[in-house]
């Protein structure tokens, strides 16, 4: 069995924002010259989330909506409270981002089939950054066998 790790760098914009990763995982599938498998997809920090859902416009604000209604920004949170925390001075008040992922997770796994991530016709595998803008990075791991050598 064959193992390939790849981190992808994003920069991502001010707020709640989304990144359809798709592209970025089949390349990643395409250098590890495994044809059967699955990637597993995970987030690198504490405030992104990966999730797998229909990239469409009005579904993304949507979901921008819903969780700013479960978490709002302006709610209280002990973990806002900077003085009572060992942090650096410059440490955001995050809280409500950090809720947010727990609805969400942090990771995927999708399988491979013929090179290519085996999603429905709507499917997108998404990054989501609650606390932008930043730079952030999003591990994909591609584990599976080279169909050809199986002949």
């Amino acid at each position: 069995m064959k193992n390939y790790h790849h981190i992808e760098t994003i920069t991502t914009g001010e707020g709640i924002s989304i990144v359809n990763l798709n592209d970025d995982i089949n390349n990643a599938i395409e250098h590890s010259r495994i044809t059967e498998g699955f990637a597993i997809i995970s987030s690198r920090h504490t405030t992104t989330a990966v999730c797998i859902n229909e990239f469409e416009e009005r579904l993304l604000e949507d979901l921008k909506d819903w969780l700013k209604k479960l978490a709002p920004e302006d709610g209280k949170y002990l973990h806002n409270d900077i003085e009572q925390r060992d942090c650096p001075p410059d440490e955001p008040e995050n809280a409500h981002s950090h809720l947010m992922v727990l609805l969400l997770g942090s990771s995927e796994t999708v399988p491979i089939t013929n090179r290519k991530l085996a999603l429905g016709e709507y499917q997108s595998v998404m990054l989501i950054d609650l606390d932008g803008p930043r730079e952030r990075t999003v591990n994909i791991q591609i584990i599976g066998e080279d169909k050809k050598s199986w002949e």
